[in-house]
């Protein structure tokens, strides 16, 4: 079994199957919940001193920063499971 990974920009990755949501920073709620992470010690920073422009919500209770967006993620994360279900023989039914 082998893990898709989700490059989140600078060099960091993430495991596809391990995301629950990809949210904006710029609500107040996820600030709530990026500062309520940091103090259990489950932030994960991979923006690289950039501003943050994604917060990537892990199954395992963990909370990622991305410096690239949301929409971009998504993309990523969509263009794989095309990738993945055109190699397993995707949702066709047979004719």
């Amino acid at each position: 079994m082998s893990a898709e990974l989700v490059h989140i920009g600078f060099d960091n990755v993430i495991a596809m199957s391990r995301v629950v949501a990809i949210l904006s920073p710029i609500h107040q709620p996820t600030k709530r919940l990026i500062q309520e992470a940091r103090s259990k010690g489950v932030l994960i920073d991979a923006t690289h001193a950039r501003k943050a422009k994604a917060v990537v919500i892990m199954d395992t209770g963990h909370i990622v920063l991305a410096a690239i967006s949301a929409e971009t993620i998504a993309r990523r994360l969509d263009a794989i499971r095309g990738e993945a279900s055109f190699k397993s023989g995707g949702d066709e039914e047979e004719k």
